[in-house]
């Protein structure tokens, strides 16, 4: 497999790797893309490491994937998949034979990785990540009755707290009660307020 001393072929293992195996986490392949990105890694590590000492690296990029599955079934926010990302660079570039090569694996990773994205557009997809993700646009032009534009009509009207403000409560607004926040003022009930930000579903008064 003297081919894979060549950088461009290492990037390209790597990248299709990548690629297919985040392509089995984000969309529903049957395994099949988990296949295609085992045999391919497997090929990489096997012409890079030339004993058992340098398992570790492996290890490292296993963890890695675990890290991005972990974020996507539990967490959502994208923190644990940024560390589970370094951890594949880093397995993939330490066993590279000089710089350039492990500067191309590296960021084979990191293209593979938003290759894997284009899967979304033909594949159904997993449900993984939709807590990071808005996977469908709500607008009133599609039927549906958005909670933050009727918020949004709110920036500007003027009412009065029902409960003080600790910097959170609960105001009246045309005789409609919402939950509210000053930012940092505290209120005490029956003060007069104006909204003066709408953020979403997030409501900002000021005292008038």
């Amino acid at each position: 497999m003297e081919w894979l001393d060549i950088s461009m072929f290492g990037f390209l293992v790597v990248f299709l790797a990548t690629m297919f195996f985040i392509g089995e986490l984000v969309v529903k392949a049957k395994g099949i893309f988990g296949i295609i990105g085992f045999s391919l890694i497997t090929l990489y590590f096997a012409h890079q490491i030339g004993d058992t000492s340098g398992l570790w690296v492996i290890i490292l990029y296993v963890a890695g994937l675990l890290l991005i599955l972990t974020d996507g079934k539990l967490l959502g926010d994208g923190l644990l998949s940024f560390f589970g990302v370094l951890l594949m660079i880093v397995g993939i570039a330490v066993p590279a034979p000089n710089l350039i090569y492990a500067v191309m694996v590296g960021s084979a990773v990191i293209f593979g990785g938003f290759a894997a994205l284009l899967f979304m557009k033909v594949f159904p997809r997993r449900d993984l990540w939709s807590k990071m993700t808005l996977t469908e646009s709500m607008t009133s032009e599609e039927g549906y009755n958005s909670m933050n534009e009727s918020y949004g009509e709110l920036l500007g009207k003027e009412g009065k707290t029902l409960t003080d403000f600790r910097p959170i409560g609960t105001v009246e607004i045309e005789g409609k009660t919402y939950s509210a926040t000053t930012g940092a003022v505290w209120l005490e009930k029956d003060t007069d307020i104006k909204v003066t930000s709408v953020d979403g579903t997030r409501i900002v008064v000021t005292p008038r």
